[in-house]
């Protein structure tokens, strides 16, 4: 197993509201050389409702990383993005925008709402799951993540 900054499994919170998203990003997880918990909502008010420990969400972990689509059903990705990072509680939560799309407006505007990186999903398998897991090395293995607040 590498080594990473943290002492146990790392903590991801996926937004994601594709079945076949979820379980592929599931898969590059799982066979990644980090131990991780996944946890998933699909659309923008869980993603809200699990990092603010609300309903069914209150014994939920503070995410290591959060791995964000954009285009997701009841508050979009955008505004999800907008909201952690206008959160003091939230705001040091690292955020990767990974999502299907490649347009220049979703790039700037999720580096204009602070966005840590965005990652665009590759449509095959091995590359996603390779992406999966370039993202994964790199918060973990690589980078030295914030103290939980």
């Amino acid at each position: 197993m590498l080594s990473h900054s943290l002492s146990r499994p790392a903590e991801i919170l996926l937004v994601e509201d594709n079945p076949a998203d979820v379980e592929l990003t599931r898969e590059g997880l799982e066979s990644a050389k980090i131990s991780n918990n996944l946890h998933v909502v699909g659309d923008g008010l869980e993603a809200m409702a699990f990092l603010r420990r609300e309903r069914a969400y209150a014994d939920a972990p503070r995410p290591d990383l959060i791995l964000l689509d954009l285009n997701l059903p009841k508050k979009d990705g955008r505004e999800v993005l907008a909201e952690v990072k206008r959160d003091e509680k939230l705001c040091l939560i690292p955020v990767v925008v990974l999502t299907t799309s490649k347009a220049e407006e979703d790039i700037l505007k999720s580096y204009k709402l602070n966005a840590n990186a965005f990652v665009s999903k590759p449509v095959d398998f091995a590359g996603f799951v390779q992406i999966v897991r370039a993202v994964e090395n790199f918060w973990f293995a690589v980078v030295v993540l914030p103290p939980k607040v």
